[in-house]
């Protein structure tokens, strides 16, 4: 579906497809499985997937995508479009209704209220929302009545899906959180912890980077779901642990993100207890560079922004050197094989957004070394690493404890020693790496380190407020309380040029356009983000277990509510 054909109001029916079960709470537990374990159920103040997904089981946003990447109604009545006259002629507004007789899971109304203080408490200056780009041009919000949000944008707004759609976008209930804005908001251990919300279940028990426990939301708008009287959610370990939890012994239900050797998902599935589940989105593995001089020895605000540039890093031609000694498609076959696919690019997906450029597809060492002799990086003491003006290239290397993950630093340690770069290798426990903990060191917002290695993706099947995360300013920093999603710190006046274009043009062809132009200015033209492999998102459920359609443009749990026992 294209984004003119949403706006002209071709979107999909909020309806689902009719459950299996007859009343709320029949078919007992339903038990999930994150190796990543959750560490805080609100998005705004972590970037982290396993953050995102697991709140998603209580709070929601006004609309959502659905598994075939179709924009769905979900809080909202309908989706607004320029054909049904929810958005202005002009795109520079829209308008939201609420369904009737919503409640909160303590069963108090629902209201536009609660919607725009969602907004308020994204944006306020003092705090930092690790999804400020879902509100990029948001001029104000207003509440007509309490089912009516008017959101109006700054410019035309081609595409105003932005606020309050997808799971990384939900409603937070204004009650709960009227204390926790600004400042004050990582302080709210009770409402960042327990949210009130309006999913099919709500939290009974938290405990962080642990166990969450839920039962059935009793005020859920639909009296006969979810099925499941109660909800584990598990986290912590590792995904081959994961893996054989559902695939193997059946001790769960539902197990996430199976970073796995295909060859070890093939043996686990030879069980019988389970099924493996695949589909590809924009999900991107890739290596992002510091620009920013990582030193212990400065204090925290210059480590955070481009005050005090990265002592090598910040050199093009070391960049690029780094990105032509990996071999990716023996990344691909080591890591991923049929759920992997070599690719250059940092939006690989969907294609009318790809730009396709393979220029890192071949592995060349020999011309990465002549690249850094030509950039005057030359071995002076013999020691096998390269250096200038005093400093080595000596990389920390970090990531988050996965063996794929050990594998490809393995591998790409092995590589830049071919060329003259000393590697250390540091793996960190994904509930610490990915949470969103201001207090901790080892976070991937903080980025601690000269090379950091991840994966994340974006709701929907525009890449307008992913690309917009890096925007000069959008760094994690003091001042934001370390959210913020320009992790490498870019900042070309250039690129957010190209961000605010993006956002008034609204021709499908000319936008793809220019994303394929700032994935370039991201990746090629700068080998600030070097793309390593296009993942394929890998989950896995038994074989007792109706209802599940991996979703890759949205929460990957976003129907639980429509999740059953087969007997």
């Amino acid at each position: 579906m294209t984004l003119k054909t949403l706006l002209m109001g071709a979107v999909a029916s909020a309806a689902l497809a009719p459950a299996a079960f007859a009343e709320r709470g029949s078919d007992g537990e339903v038990s999930i499985i994150y190796w990543q374990a959750p560490s805080i159920l609100n998005p705004y103040l972590s970037g982290g997937t396993k953050d995102i997904e697991s709140s998603s089981l209580v709070i929601e946003p006004l609309a959502r995508y659905n598994e075939v990447g179709e924009l769905t109604a979900w809080l909202a009545a309908e989706v607004p479009t320029v054909g049904n006259g929810g958005v202005s002629e002009d795109l520079t507004q829209i308008t939201w209704k609420l369904q009737e007789g919503l409640l909160w899971s303590d069963g108090t109304p629902v209201t536009s209220a609660d919607v725009k203080f969602t907004a308020d408490y994204c944006m306020n200056p003092e705090g930092g929302c690790a999804q400020l780009a879902k509100f990029e041009g948001v001029e104000n919000v207003e509440t007509p009545d309490a089912q009516t949000i008017v959101v109006t944008f700054n410019q035309p707004k081609p595409n105003p899906y932005g606020p309050f759609v997808g799971g990384q976008s939900p409603i937070i209930q204004a009650a709960q959180f009227a204390d926790c804005t600004g400042a004050k908001a990582p302080e709210c251990t009770e409402a960042n912890f327990n949210p009130i919300g309006t999913g099919p279940f709500v939290v009974d028990d938290f405990r962080p980077n642990d166990v969450i426990q839920m039962s059935a939301n009793p005020n859920f708008r639909d009296p006969a779901k979810p099925a499941f009287a109660k909800l584990t959610f598990k986290g912590g370990g590792d995904a081959a642990a994961a893996g054989r939890s559902v695939l193997e012994t059946g001790e769960f239900d539902y197990a996430w993100n199976l970073q796995l050797a295909p060859d070890v998902i093939a043996r686990m599935e030879s069980a019988g207890k389970g099924m493996a589940i695949t589909g590809f989105g924009p999900l991107v593995e890739r290596l992002e560079m510091n620009l920013t001089n990582p030193s212990p020895d400065l204090p925290a605000e210059t480590r955070s922004t481009v005050a005090e540039p990265h002592p090598f890093l910040s050199e093009f031609n070391v960049r690029k050197a780094l990105s032509m000694a990996i071999d990716r498609p023996l990344l691909v076959e080591v890591g991923y094989g049929a759920a992997g696919k070599v690719t250059c690019d940092l939006v690989p997906a969907p294609a009318m957004f790809a730009s396709g450029d393979m220029h890192c597809a071949t592995q060349d060492i020999e011309g990465a070394k002549a690249l850094l002799e030509e950039a005057g990086w030359t071995d002076t003491d013999g020691d096998g690493i390269r250096d200038k003006d005093g400093v080595k290239l000596s990389i920390l290397y970090q990531t988050s404890t996965n063996a794929v993950r050990q594998d490809f630093q393995a591998l790409i340690k092995q590589w830049w020693s071919e060329i003259g770069v000393e590697t250390e290798l540091r793996n960190l426990d994904a509930s610490v790496f990915f949470g969103g903990d201001p207090g901790s060191p080892d976070t991937f917002q903080k980025f601690y380190a000269d090379v950091e290695m991840y994966a994340n993706t974006f709701d929907g099947t525009d890449p307008q407020a992913y690309l917009a995360a890096y925007r000069c300013g959008n760094e994690p920093k003091p001042a934001s309380q370390w959210q913020g999603e320009n992790i490498n710190r870019f900042c070309d006046p250039a690129y957010d040029a190209l961000i605010d274009e993006l956002a008034r043009t609204g021709d499908i062809e000319k936008r793809a356009e220019i994303a394929i132009k700032m994935n370039n200015m991201l990746t090629k033209d700068t080998f600030t983000i070097v793309p390593l492999v296009h993942r394929g998102r890998v989950s896995a459920h038994s074989n007792t277990l109706g209802g599940v359609k991996l979703n890759v443009w949205d929460s990957e749990i976003w129907n639980v509510a429509d999740w059953y026992r087969i007997d």
